[in-house]
């Protein structure tokens, strides 16, 4: 059982762990602007491979897998860096960078109906209250408030709907990787998951023949590649797994709350996209949803 101070710890380190992820979306959505998104993935986890990899052997923890860990580690860097990093990135070449945060803010929604379908968890009327919320906000903020272009061909922008299929698959990676957590440092879980993330990206980095867009990287760009591999890919993915490892995952998908407001205001001081008060109260309805969603009862003093 956690103490005070490892669980205000784990909340410190969730806490940072958004806000890079926050400014994450900026920096990937200037990188695809000048390489293809596999490319941005291979070069920023390889950074983080590195980083992670001196992590680990300083403390010990680079030791080889067993082969069922392996192919556990295998399969989450599969669903948490392969497809999901392929998603963002493939999104964002299209889609704003505060519209692709919003409905990455969803998560904690999707985790709710995991725990429902599978793990037989209770649907409180709160709980469909907010996931009904989150849903017309995200609706609403992709639509730019025009419900009637979800049925002319005109619903948001063709990366909006990458994003959307990116927050449930966030969703089923944090809810997996809790038992490896449980079972490993969260060092070694990190390292581990993300190496084979970024190997089963390099298939397709060499079979591409992407190597060749790195001369296409301006100044902007490589700064942009160092921000997602040092801090987001590393630092972040310490921080994260440390809190999944202190916190129930439930718990920590509140934390993305943050992830939205830092993309917001990020993306208008350096991208120059507008703040619109209207997107901003569609916005607050996604997080009133989430909050909704990860409200727990009051104990009831027997």
């Amino acid at each position: 059982m956690p103490n005070k101070t490892n669980t205000l710890a784990a909340q410190i380190k969730l806490f940072i762990a958004i806000a890079i992820w926050g400014g994450s979306f900026i920096a990937t959505k200037i990188a695809v602007a000048q390489v293809s998104p596999v490319t941005v993935v291979w070069s920023r986890f390889l950074i983080g491979v590195l980083i992670l990899g001196w992590f680990a052997w300083r403390h010990k923890q680079l030791e080889i897998p067993k082969l069922k860990d392996g192919l556990e580690f295998l399969w989450l860097g599969f669903l948490g860096i392969t497809l999901h990093q392929w998603l963002q990135s493939s999104g964002l070449v299209t889609s704003e960078a505060s519209t692709t945060a919003w409905i990455v803010s969803t998560t904690p929604v999707f985790m709710a109906l995991l725990g429902w379908l599978f793990l037989k968890e209770k649907m409180t009327p709160g709980i469909i209250i907010g996931i009904t919320a989150a849903t017309l906000g995200v609706l609403l903020v992709v639509s730019k408030g025009d419900f009637g272009s979800m049925f002319s061909g005109g619903f948001g922008r063709p990366g909006d709907i990458l994003i959307l299929i990116s927050a449930p698959n966030w969703a089923i990676f944090s809810v997996l990787s809790h038992p490896a957590l449980q079972r490993h440092s969260a060092i070694k879980t990190t390292f581990y998951v993300l190496l084979f993330g970024w190997l089963l990206t390099s298939i397709e980095f060499f079979v591409s023949g992407s190597w060749v867009e790195f001369t296409q990287l301006d100044l902007s760009g490589w700064l942009s590649i160092g921000y997602l591999g040092i801090f987001c890919s590393a630092l972040a993915y310490i921080f994260y797994n440390d809190g999944l490892q202190i916190l129930p995952a439930s718990q920590v998908g509140a934390f993305l709350y943050f992830e939205p407001l830092v993309a917001t205001l990020v993306a208008a001081a350096i991208l120059s996209e507008q703040i619109v008060l209207a997107t901003l109260g569609r916005g607050a309805l996604i997080l009133f949803g989430v909050w909704l969603v990860n409200r727990r009862p009051e104990q009831v003093p027997e």
